[in-house]
């Protein structure tokens, strides 16, 4: 069986257990399959920093891996670290950058949320003991810089922020921020506690879709896994979108299957049944 495909990965609650580990047994899958031509591709909201130790583990530097950051914003091949694709924001409204933050600021304060930013291997906020800030920094190992003034003193560009607090604060608050920054930034959830804001017009899907065209491969060589709603369009552009047993429901809808749970190693499962063929000794 032929593997040349390229299997795109969401991290949190899709590729790692529960713990934030990849499984044994997955990580010597996806090596094995690597080495019989598959690209892995780690799509993921995460800060590249966040991203490369476990690219490591796969050995995706060896094999042509590619590092899908802040959900499309930042594009990284792994054997080179050419930077493929980069967007900031407010970069498509030049100038508008700190009135972009401003805003958000202003949502910080209506909310009662906190607002974060990612900057090398740094988190930046106003609230370095806010407990959602804690866990991306151990998910991310990052340090947290405490910040007086998030608009003056963030280091600019930025490529993304978050507005973390609990489930129902995001739930409360995510339409409403979609709403007033419809023309300017994407809003959307990665976890229950996650609102991710990003560029204009960045999401997993299409840039999974501009990867294909860069490798001269189409959607019938992609196979995408996940399990949140920031994942919703890369499944629908895969040739197979594999939902996760743990995903939203929204998200199983969207998907042309769906495999065990993240602490069930459903991954393994899945591309373990799919390249059986080609895992088969000959």
């Amino acid at each position: 069986m032929d593997c040349s495909y390229i299997i795109a990965l969401d991290l949190d609650g899709t590729l790692t257990n529960d713990r934030k580990e990849i499984t044994p047994r997955t990580r010597e899958l996806l090596i094995t399959l690597q080495r019989k031509g598959a690209r892995v591709c780690l799509a993921s909201g995460r800060p590249p920093y966040g991203m490369r130790p476990l690219a490591e583990q796969l050995r995706m530097g060896d094999y042509g891996g590619v590092l899908l950051c802040y959900n499309g914003g930042y594009i990284e091949e792994c054997s080179t670290g050419k930077i493929l694709t980069e967007r900031f924001l407010g970069d498509d409204l030049p100038g508008h950058d700190d009135a972009l933050l401003k805003r958000l600021h202003m949502w910080q304060q209506k909310t009662g949320m906190t607002l974060m930013t990612y900057h090398e291997d740094k988190i930046y906020t106003e609230h370095p003991d806010d407990p959602y800030v804690a866990q991306s920094s151990r998910n991310n190992k990052m340090r947290v810089v405490g910040v007086k003034d998030f608009l003056h003193n963030v280091p600019r560009p930025v490529n993304k922020c978050l507005m973390v607090g609990s489930p129902e604060l995001v739930k409360k608050w995510e339409f409403d921020m979609a709403i007033d920054f419809h023309a300017r930034l994407h809003i959307l959830h990665s976890t229950p506690y996650f609102i991710e804001i990003l560029p204009l017009h960045i999401d997993k899907g299409k840039a999974l879709k501009n990867l294909l065209t860069h490798y001269g491969m189409t959607a019938d060589r992609l196979i995408a896994f996940g399990d949140s709603h920031n994942d919703i369009g890369m499944l629908t552009a895969a040739g197979i979108g594999v939902a996760m047993g743990n995903a939203e429901e929204e998200v199983k809808q969207a998907a042309d299957c769906i495999t065990q749970s993240n602490e069930e190693d459903g991954v393994y499962h899945f591309l373990l049944r799919y390249f059986h063929e080609a895992l088969s000794p000959n």
